[in-house]
């Protein structure tokens, strides 16, 4: 995996330069393209976390101008120390790598803390090069569901509306979505909930549902908006005193995670009458069709950008002839419509 990896990244940095690789590896159809042909399953959540860990090893040694930080689990930790590191070899100023650290940071708390789904990310990794751009893959996994979602970042997002694809085999029916534009509102009312003295706040947020209690929406059929019970009353005591000037430097703040930026969101919607979003923002998946049966779009004109370009790491790859069949035998079964003399 690492030396094909290699191979295809010499060939995409070579054709479109780097920051042509980052535009397609935050593509979730060449990232997943590319982590068949590596040799890893269709749909495995291991393709996020194999291919990532696959490409760092690989690139980083290969002095393109680009680094991959991060990783599964524990190496997610490790990802400020990495930036720092590789970025000071690049040359970048102190205040562009504290721009960086920020973005992964941020970055990560948006789709665990803004964006609640459910799933609990457990791996991220930050790719950047030379100049400062970034990009963001990580993934979050749903123990009830058993099931992963891939998240990417694309050059020039901006955290409040990131531009941003999520990659999952379905839908839920709820997800609160606090970067959407409809939530704007929402957001506005939270900072001027968090300027106020947070023993006024606390007077607002109802008490959670007892344990065995009913609720009313299991007789209306209605969404009831139930108070989590976890909400950080120190981080908004600090946020009191900060007095944040946007939505962004609220939640900047350490300590507002995910409990903390829900029940501001429902405290907006019951006392300001701002509500938020609550559609699941996913918006790509590898499946036919859905669950309502649509099917989705495919744009066949990068798809078949992102076999020839795959297929022509292949063939330069300097691996012995039997593993360059077999890895064109699996880009063939990614694109089984492509008629065989073209990836012959």
């Amino acid at each position: 995996m690492v030396k094909l990896a290699a191979c295809i990244v010499e060939v995409v940095v070579g054709e479109y330069g780097v920051r042509g690789l980052l535009e397609r590896l935050s593509d979730p159809w060449f990232f997943q393209s590319l982590s068949c042909v590596l040799g890893y399953d269709w749909h495995s959540s291991g393709t996020t976390t194999v291919t990532c860990g696959a490409l760092k090893e690989a690139v980083n040694p290969l002095g393109l101008g680009v680094a991959f930080c991060g990783g599964k689990g524990r190496a997610s930790r490790r990802t400020p120390d990495q930036i720092l590191e590789h970025g000071e070899g690049f040359g970048l100023s102190s205040a562009r790598l504290e721009g960086l650290v920020y973005a992964s940071r941020m970055s990560a708390k948006v789709d665990n803390s803004l964006v609640q789904d459910g799933y609990r990310l457990y791996h991220h990794t930050f790719v950047f090069d030379e100049g400062g751009e970034w990009i963001v893959v990580q993934q979050g996994i749903n123990g009830g569901l058993g099931t992963a979602r891939r998240y990417h970042w694309g050059l020039g997002s901006e955290f409040m509306l990131p531009r941003e694809e999520i990659v999952c085999d379905s839908r839920l029916d709820e997800a609160l979505d606090m970067t959407a534009g409809v939530s704007g509102g929402s957001r506005d009312a939270c900072v001027d909930l968090a300027c106020e003295d947070p023993r006024r706040l606390r007077r607002m947020m109802a008490e959670p549902v007892a344990a065995g209690q009913a609720r009313l929406d299991g007789w209306s059929g209605r969404r009831c908006l139930v108070m989590p019970s976890g909400i950080n009353w120190g981080a908004m005591r600090e946020a009191y005193e900060f007095q944040p000037r946007g939505y962004e430097e609220l939640v900047g703040l350490r300590g507002v995670g995910p409990a903390t930026v829900r029940g501001l969101a429902l405290v907006a919607e019951l006392v300001y009458g701002e509500p938020a979003s609550w559609v699941d923002p996913v918006r790509f998946s590898f499946a036919f069709g859905g669950k309502d049966g649509v099917p989705f779009p495919v744009d066949r004109e990068a798809m078949d950008e992102a076999v020839d370009v795959i297929k022509c790491g292949i063939e330069t790859s300097p691996v012995r002839k039997e593993e360059r069949i077999r890895a064109l035998r699996r880009l063939r079964g990614c694109v089984p419509f492509i008629p065989e003399t073209r990836l012959a």
